[in-house]
């Protein structure tokens, strides 16, 4: 059974730093992407980064670049995304997701091979 966990989530004053952690069952880690996405009240599922399968490559979305970072630990099967420097516009449900294939410049969530149930992460201004 595969399954992605997540937790870190909560509520942060702007400026602040959250660390959120996404816990794989995925027998075989380490042929996933993974990814974390993120879905604003009454918005469409946003990119936020890749990382890819043996965490040499990552990617970000131009809205969080310099201030997220994203990292995998393939021998805890665990992924992680460091926020900093918090933005109001950061509040969000934000999503784990494994990926197998897609690459980058083609990463969406109708692509994404495992969800995450999603984390809530508020910031406060």
């Amino acid at each position: 059974q595969v399954q992605l966990v997540e937790s870190g989530g909560g509520l942060v004053q702007a400026g602040g730093s959250l660390r959120l952690s996404c816990a794989a069952s995925i027998r075989t880690f380490s042929v996933y992407h993974m990814d974390w996405f993120r879905q604003a009240p009454g918005k469409e599922h946003e990119f936020v980064a890749r990382i890819t399968k043996s965490g040499g490559r990552t990617y970000y979305a131009d809205s969080v670049k310099g201030r997220f970072t994203i990292s995998r630990d393939n021998a805890k099967n665990t992924v992680y995304l460091q926020m900093d420097s918090l933005k109001f516009e950061d509040t969000a449900v934000y999503y784990c997701a494994a990926d197998r294939a897609t690459p980058w410049g083609r990463i969406e969530a109708a692509h994404v091979d495992v969800w995450g149930q999603g984390t809530q992460v508020t910031v406060s201004s």
